[in-house]
């Protein structure tokens, strides 16, 4: 049974810490009590907050999520999927509309910002600490840069699974992340939306699946054992 784990008190609480931010929405992440996997991605877009597909990933990025989480043997039954920011950060434009010849508001999806992604950063420790799962995969820069810090780069350390600690913000009021002395075994890999822009990158991200399935699959023998 897919849920969220995140409580309601915590939910109001990272609203009331985004108010004024040019977003809009809020998506939980969701899936099983104990995951194989914990996917963290970067925040929804339009397609998650302003129709009826209120899961994440439900958007064209998810189709292709839903086809390298074959590569690695997950799918959402068994992976718990969420974002470092729950809400849509959006900015609008104008753009023409060819068929009228006016001018029109046109929203477009966005990357967070470091201060939003601050302000839902109690989300992202409370899910990271509660969720049993044996694997952190992490989707994108977003997710990477908050999870590991603002050094960490997608393309140093896409494919490896690494045994580290994880940032948290320990004080609400600073926002100065601090580092968990628990250890998590984390692997990086592009954001799938990547690949609309560069398709080259599907091929890395699919090798990276496969670095999860081996991981997965050697961690089960020696369980077994």
């Amino acid at each position: 049974m897919l849920r969220t784990i995140l409580p309601k008190e915590l939910i109001q609480l990272a609203q009331q810490r985004a108010a004024g931010f040019p977003v809009e929405g809020f998506l939980r992440g969701e899936g099983p009590e104990n995951p194989q996997a914990l996917l963290i991605g970067e925040a929804p877009g339009a397609v998650e907050v302003t129709t009826a597909e209120d899961h994440p990933f439900a958007g064209r990025a998810g189709i292709e999520l839903m086809k390298f989480l074959d590569t690695a043997g997950l799918s959402r039954e068994n992976t718990y999927i969420t974002s470092v920011f729950h809400s849509r950060p959006f900015k609008d434009r104008l753009k023409l509309n060819k068929r009228t010849g006016m001018e029109e508001v046109k929203r477009y999806n966005r990357k967070p910002s470091g201060k939003e992604v601050l302000a839902h950063a109690p989300l992202t420790d409370y899910e990271i600490r509660h969720i049993d799962a044996p694997l952190i995969v992490l989707l994108g820069t977003s997710a990477i840069e908050r999870v590991l810090g603002k050094q960490a780069a997608v393309k140093d350390l896409h494919g490896k699974v690494l045994t580290t600690s994880v940032q948290y913000l320990a004080d609400l009021e600073d926002g100065t992340y601090r580092w968990t002395d628990k250890k998590y075994s984390v692997l990086c890999t592009y954001h799938p939306a990547s690949i609309f822009y560069n398709r080259q990158l599907e091929a890395e991200i699919q090798e990276d699946m496969r670095a999860v399935k081996n991981w997965l699959e050697n961690m089960d023998m020696h369980e077994n054992k």
